[in-house]
């Protein structure tokens, strides 16, 4: 028997009712570039479940491509992001914002989280620099829901940041690669509507939420990001047969399938993060979505990746060893079952 793997969200395919929608309109004869009635009833789901009948909704394919493009169409050039120093665009695209011409600014994180008061320092430092006009502005903040280590602003949270972008007049941007997990989180204050109401931009992710590919991304004001299917035409984002992520989303946004994906993921994830605590291994920190991450001395590592497939995350010091467990829209029951059993004989 195989290893149970929990080493991404991204591992498998698509859900099964995807694939069946992908094969049904498989021949049919369908217009480009996300111009057609299959894009246009998904858009229309996710308004709904957004309440934000005015949105633009556009398709495009994977997170980093959807932070450049977006990060990119809300800034002059002259301006860069605020972001977590933990923040995936800070971390882990391989500088693509810089690429794209504007700097991270990268600030501390509490658990992977800004806050509002980081920003406001971030800020006022700039406006109180006398050489600022030689430096970088401020010109908007990315955050992720949840974060990169799987913790979740709460509406307070959020609220609180919202109100310090509008009082200054710049952009706050969501991403949402894991949002299901967030959405699926019993400890989550923050709703689909708020997601809309509190952020200038914010994307719904699909490829690591059940689909083959593909994020959505939701402008509650479309004067925010004028002519931006342009801005994604320019970016190469623009896919020719953008049916392929309507038919996604569609699916996705029938009978809630989205939230529930993520619930029963973060319910699974639970299980396993309560299972390495009653072992004993010893929590980075408590997260309360589909992410757990456990320190082991250096030692120990090879047993752990004797019996499961997991993910090297960093190093807390010079002798243990940041792993990380991700649960998935497709996680069984019997997987985590196993691990457990397996981690009962470490």
């Amino acid at each position: 028997m195989a290893k149970p793997a929990f080493c991404s969200d991204y591992m498998e395919g698509a859900h099964p009712s995807i694939l069946a929608k992908l094969q049904e309109i498989n021949f049919q004869k369908i217009g480009g570039y996300g111009l057609d009635p299959i894009c246009a009833a998904a858009k229309e789901k996710i308004r709904a479940a957004c309440e934000a009948p005015g949105a633009d909704v556009h398709f495009l394919i994977g997170g980093t491509q959807t932070n450049a493009t977006v990060i990119d169409a809300l800034l002059h050039s002259y301006q860069g992001v605020i972001a977590a120093e933990s923040g995936h665009i800070a971390c882990h695209e391989a500088g693509a914002i810089e690429f794209g011409g504007h700097k991270v600014l990268a600030v501390p994180a509490e658990n992977g989280k800004l806050t509002a008061a980081a920003i406001e320092a971030v800020l006022t430092r700039y406006d109180l620099d006398e050489t600022r006009e030689h430096t970088v502005m401020p010109g908007m903040v990315y955050i992720s829901q949840p974060t990169e280590y799987g913790t979740l602003y709460s509406l307070e949270e959020l609220t609180a940041i919202s109100q310090l972008c509008r009082a200054r007049n710049i952009a706050l941007y969501a991403d949402g690669a894991r949002l299901a997990y967030g959405l699926g989180s019993p400890e989550n204050t923050v709703s689909l509507p708020d997601m809309a109401r509190l952020c200038d931009v914010f994307y719904i992710g699909g490829t690591k939420c059940g689909a083959l590919f593909g994020e959505a991304v939701v402008v509650p004001d479309p004067a925010r990001l004028p002519h931006f299917f342009t801005i994604i035409k320019q970016h190469g984002a623009l896919l020719a047969k953008g049916w392929l992520l309507g038919v996604q989303f569609d699916a996705l946004f029938t009978d809630g399938l989205y939230e529930k994906l993520g619930k029963e993921a973060v319910r699974q994830a639970l299980r396993i993060q309560a299972a390495l605590k009653e072992k004993g291994v010893p929590l980075w920190f408590e997260t309360p979505t589909n992410q757990v991450f456990c320190v082991v001395e250096d030692i120990e590592v090879p047993r752990f990746d004797a019996i499961t497939e997991n993910g090297y995350w960093g190093r807390t010091d010079n002798t243990h060893t940041i792993l990380r467990f991700a649960t998935s829209w497709a996680t069984t029951q019997e997987e985590v079952d196993e691990l457990i059993r397996l981690l009962d004989r470490l």
